[in-house]
């Protein structure tokens, strides 16, 4: 089954340094991801996938349809700043988002446990 991008809005948005883009996606319930949805109309569009985040995908009860709203950065960095920081770990693979949660985790344990044999050793 062919999914058909069909191109709603695609707005520049200056003062943030992004392009909102409003698209619907053709007989895509249930069927396309985020990924898959960015794919596509990265595809569409003949920009890089990779500055293309995925906003929400919405669908109606009824309808076939999806619509999708991206985000497309020049520079990542300026999305790291605007954006929170879960939007970027759902766009991640399982074993990625898990790697670097698990890290953090990792280096918060730490920071504890020295900073508690700090606090023993100033008690002595």
């Amino acid at each position: 089954m062919s999914l058909e991008v069909v191109l709603l809005e695609d707005n520049n948005n200056v003062l943030l340094k992004r392009r909102e883009i409003k698209s619907i996606i053709k007989n895509a319930v249930g069927s396309v991801k985020k990924d898959e949805a960015a794919n596509l109309l990265a595809t569409k569009l003949g920009i890089s996938s990779k500055n293309l985040l995925p906003i929400s995908l919405t669908s109606e009860y009824g309808n076939p349809d999806v619509f999708a709203l991206m985000y497309y950065y020049n520079d990542l960095e300026d999305a790291k700043k605007q954006l929170p920081r879960y939007r970027f770990l759902r766009i991640m693979s399982k074993e990625d988002r898990k790697k670097i949660i698990d890290e953090e985790k990792a280096a918060k344990l730490k920071a504890k446990q020295a900073a508690a044999a700090e606090a023993k050793s100033k008690k002595k």
